[in-house]
């Protein structure tokens, strides 16, 4: 181009002899101007991108409002239709008020045509279009004309949104004339000068396959045949590593005719004419044999198809994690359902998924392509593709499977526009915003659909040989179709292996995703696809909350180990819910899939320091400690433990009431549970072990008994490893009430004694006064009297002292039953009365409950029945209330206790069979007493059978845990054996 006197138009296209100033623009390389030869001055960026913009409408007007969205698009300044103005007023000076024209609330630029070198260069490659088939030289020589109005990058240097679109659409443009003018090339013999410009060409655009193609033709004729079936090579394995997918069927029929030597490709012009036009399209891809369940989900998409014959065009939209069978659902659905849409079906990946989304525009050509549309009628913009698209589907029955869709804005271009077609659209994230669809949200499978898909693929023999380690397998891989089927075809390929080494392999949680690869499958990459998306503060919320082991997080735990507000954090988590990396369990709880959540934590382990992690995990810990501490003070007032338990950076949760309180400790008792025990693998482990003292309530309700059990032996084994004394006193503390709980006093006797000689050494007081409380219990039901009224003693005085009067009022009650043992039932009675009164006094439900249980025991032994019978119902309130499953059982054998004493059988027995449907504090050996207390009941009602069968099941019971009443069922089956 002759940078003085404005581009060079050929002579042969020059306009009629003009009028006046002679106007020139280049757009084909910077925005230029020249007015008779002469450079204008084209100002600011932004003014440029204002005479882009008015350029390349060609006449046509453009409103205000579009040329702000032209400019700057989502993020004009406040005062963008004042700067659009100035910008317009200095254009109107340079270029003259007839060409910058006002109107209609917008702005023209009213050129000739030719006096913009693009539509020049589309005139010339129009005319070359047309002589092609009759003067290959012409066609030549016009296409190189076309290219040689160029001068770099199109439209370079203007800033603002419609620039760089129309700069890509312009580069694509002149890669296609370049790719004509090469292909021209070839046909006029010229291929040994072409091999070194498409060598260069596919170096730059190295996934273009019609660059490849015309290279390895080149390269055939030029005797170079290996170096052609290398480029061949060379662009599978590259397509296969960037997008995952094969040539394109051309490229691959050439090498086959490379291979076979065919004479018409060393003939210039000797290559395969175009295939003809599809009228009806058959795009669908095929659909698995071995497809699997989800018979409802298939159902409903049936159904929501056939509306086609309805008012109105069926859109239905899938959405899930990765890998859980979206594509596989879509695909058998849609071949289902092709006798509803005889004018054919169109597919396409939409790349969603990935960094680089399929952009609508390019769908549209590909989609119009196939239904017969020319090249040269494909319009350039997306809404005039669109329209044409909408127009050429009108009235006819078509299905469009959209998959892998990126958001709502990729699909709605692609939408037809009238019924009678039907739509259905595979996306990770939920489409809410798309106007009109059906929203079907897939999850995994059930077990029985993923055993049955694993069978499937493995073989009938296999599975049913070893069906426990295959339902094993499938549950490893969270029942999700993807991983099933890694799995299976990893199985399937290697009969050496057993179902059962598949499973052991996927048991490590450490190789598991590695594991789940086989061949081009690997659920990994298919996380990676979903990561890869996700903003800098998406991605780290995805990192870190794959770190807890918990199966949910609440919204306000999330928030503490993010370290963000609580507004904020609902933002991050709600996004990732959008994307399908983690699951809305329920309002303000989320939950990812158990190999998500394995992604995420290697994705954690590798873009985050384990500085961070530690600290992430340290805040989580504190968070639930804090408000463990404050439920604990809600719920026992007076009790100094609180301010025993280790110092936290986090204030916790504030309650309004102790309701509201114990909703969120077992609400959250899974997930607590689970923080601490992964805690005690860590430097958190103190506070793991303050954490399980303070949510004691969680072992006694009995739901979540074993749970907290084998967090509590966890951090005993933690705390010994470490040689951590205070850690492991306060841990032999804990496990001293999980012991005493289930009936195990022996046990309870010697952590108990452990948890003193530790504490006393670490100088920690705290688990000494428990300690001798929990020793009294243990004594007590072991028979050792004078043992436990020492350590009821001693445990009284202690909480006295340390101020503690919650306690205090537990080792009265406690003492209260050793007196009842001894046979002093009126001292029995004073003490259960004043721990009830302490208790009351602290307002403290839960252990007023306790103190009325244990004065309803002692006044059922002074034979005063009445007043036994109103306290235990009180009691039994009391332990509903508080949602102690264990207790509530209890006590229902006590008052099955009084009603036998009043000689009302029937009501005993009954209650008797409530407390063994609903458990017992005191584990084995209450439920023997229980067994007994039943049997007496049934023998006065006349069912002997049944009494000896209760009575023989105690006598089991005692037996094995070598208790001294075990002679008394004895002496209880004595009489029915002799009989």
């Amino acid at each position: 181009m002759d940078r003085d006197n404005g581009p060079r138009v050929p002579e042969q296209r020059s306009p009629a002899p003009r009028v006046g100033v002679d106007l020139r623009f280049s757009v084909l390389g910077p925005v230029r101007a020249w007015r008779d030869g002469e450079p204008l001055p084209s100002g600011s960026p932004q003014q440029r991108a204002l005479l882009c913009a008015l350029l390349l409408r060609d006449g046509r007007t453009a409103t205000a409002s579009e040329l702000i969205d032209a400019i700057w698009e989502d993020d004009p300044p406040s005062q963008a239709l004042a700067a659009l103005r100035t910008y317009a007023s200095r254009l109107r000076k340079i270029l003259g008020a007839g060409t910058l024209v006002s109107e209609a609330g917008g702005y023209a630029i009213r050129v000739r045509r030719d006096s913009v070198d693009l539509f020049v260069a589309q005139e010339l490659a129009a005319e070359a279009e047309k002589t092609r088939s009759t003067d290959r030289e012409q066609a030549r020589t016009l296409i190189a004309k076309s290219l040689g109005l160029w001068d770099g990058e199109a439209l370079a240097h203007v800033p603002g949104p419609f620039a760089e679109r129309q700069r890509t659409r312009l580069d694509e443009w002149r890669l296609q004339l370049l790719e004509t003018r090469l292909d021209l090339d070839l046909e006029s013999g010229c291929h040994a000068e072409a091999v070194s410009e498409l060598t260069a060409l596919t170096a730059a655009h190295p996934l273009r396959e019609r660059l490849r193609e015309l290279l390895m033709v080149a390269l055939y004729r030029g005797g170079r045949q290996a170096e052609a079936l290398a480029v061949y090579a060379d662009t599978r394995r590259l397509l296969a590593e960037e997008l995952g997918v094969d040539p394109c069927p051309e490229l691959a029929q050439l090498q086959q005719r490379i291979l076979r030597a065919d004479e018409e490709l060393n003939r210039p012009g000797g290559r395969d004419a175009p295939a003809p036009r599809i009228a009806q399209p058959a795009q669908l891809p095929a659909t698995v044999p071995d497809f699997t369940g989800r018979s409802s989900f298939v159902r409903k998409l049936s159904v929501q198809l056939s509306a086609v014959d309805g008012p109105v065009m069926a859109v239905s939209a899938l959405a899930g994690i990765g890998g859980v069978g979206k594509t596989t659902l879509a695909v058998h659905v849609a071949h289902a359902a092709r006798p509803h849409f005889p004018d054919g079906q169109l597919y396409i990946d939409l790349q969603g998924a990935g960094a680089r989304a399929t952009e609508p525009v390019a769908v549209l050509g590909a989609f119009l392509r196939a239904l017969g549309t020319p090249d040269a009628q494909i319009p350039d913009s997306l809404d005039e593709r669109a329209a044409l698209y909408r127009s050429t589907l009108a009235g006819r029955r078509l299905l469009v499977l959209l998959d892998n869709a990126r958001d709502a804005a990729q699909i709605r271009p692609l939408l037809p526009g009238a019924a009678g077609c039907a739509t259905l659209i595979t996306s990770r994230a939920r489409l809410v915003d798309l106007a009109g669809a059906h929203l079907i949200d897939l999850d995994v499978m059930s077990p029985e659909e993923a055993l049955q898909l694993f069978t499937r693929i493995v073989g009938e023999e296999r599975v049913r040989a070893e069906r426990e380690a295959a339902l094993d397998v499938v549950a490893a891989c969270g029942f999700l179709p993807l991983a099933i089927r890694v799995a299976a075809s990893r199985l399937a390929a290697r009969r050496t292996w057993t179902v059962s080494v598949l499973a052991a392999k996927l048991a490590d949680e450490r190789r598991r995703l590695d594991e789940l690869q086989a061949g081009d499958l690997a659920v990994k990459a298919t996380f990676e696809l979903g990561y890869k998306q996700l903003e800098p503060g998406q991605a780290r919320a995805f990192r870190l909350l794959g770190l807890t082991d918990g199966p949910d997080i609440s919204l306000d735990a999330a928030a503490a180990l993010l370290d963000l507000p609580v507004h904020r954090t609902e933002d991050l988590l709600e996004d990732l819910v959008d994307t399908s990396l983690l699951e809305s369990a329920a309002p303000g709880r989320y939950r990812s899939h158990d190999l998500i959540r394995l992604y995420a934590r290697s994705c954690a382990e590798r873009d985050e320091t384990s500085d961070d992690c530690r600290a992430a995990l340290s805040r989580l810990l504190d968070f639930y400690l804090a408000t463990a501490a404050r439920v604990y003070a809600i719920e026992r007032p007076g009790d100094t433990l609180p301010g025993h338990l280790a110092p936290t950076g986090d204030t916790g949760l504030s309650f309004s009431d102790r309701q509201t309180a114990l909703d969120w400790l077992y609400t959250e008792a899974h997930t607590l549970l689970t923080c601490a025990h992964q805690a005690t693998s860590g430097p958190g482990l103190r506070r793991a072990v303050d954490l399980l003292w303070a949510a004691g309530d969680l072992a006694e309700s009995g739901a979540n008994s074993k749970q907290y059990e084998a967090a509590a032996v966890a951090a005993c084994q933690a705390a010994r490893a470490a040689g951590d004394a205070h850690a492991q006193g306060r841990a032999h503390t804990v496990l001293t009430d999980v012991h005493l709980i289930v009936g195990r006093y022996q046990e309870a006797e010697e952590h108990a004694r452990q948890a003193t000689l530790l504490a006393e050494r670490a100088g920690d007081p705290a688990p000494v006064f428990w300690a001798n409380n929990n020793r009294g219990i243990a004594a007590l039901n072991m028979d050792r009297y004078q043992e436990a009224e020492g350590f009821l003693r001693q445990a009284i005085e202690d909480f006295r002292r340390e101020g503690n009067a919650h306690c205090e009022a537990s080792a009265l009650c406690n003492n209260a039953r050793l007196q009842l043992r001894l046979g002093r039932i009126e001292q029995a009675i004073v003490l259960a009365r004043h721990g009830l009164e302490i208790y009351v006094r602290q307002g403290h439900t839960l252990r007023v409950a306790n103190a009325r249980y244990a004065l309803g025991v002692v006044l059922t032994q002074a034979g005063r029945l009445t007043e036994a019978l109103e306290q235990l119902l009180d009691a039994q309130d009391g332990f509903e209330a508080n949602r102690q499953r264990l207790w509530e059982g209890a006590t229902q054998f006590r008052i099955a206790q009084v009603h036998l004493a009043a000689r009302r059988p029937a009501r005993a027995a009954q209650h008797a069979e409530q407390a063994l449907a609903i458990g017992c504090m005191g584990g084995d050996h209450i439920r023997a007493g229980v067994l007994i207390t039943l049997g007496r009941a049934l023998t006065a009602l006349g069912q002997v059978d049944r009494a000896r069968a209760c009575w023989q099941e105690a006598l089991a019971l005692h037996e094995a845990s070598g208790a001294a009443e075990a002679e008394e069922v004895r002496g209880l089956l004595a009489p029915l054996t002799a009989a």
